[in-house]
């Protein structure tokens, strides 16, 4: 939520790189979650 808004007004650029970091690693753990299944 609020991903959209930040990418258009494009302030805030430490946390739009942590929510980046963020992401790809809850992708990270989903990949990891679905290969031990």
């Amino acid at each position: 939520m609020g991903n959209t808004t930040l990418s258009s007004t494009g302030i805030g650029g430490g946390y739009t790189s942590t929510a980046t970091i963020l992401v790809l690693f809850i992708l990270l753990v989903i990949v990891l979650t679905s290969v031990s299944l």
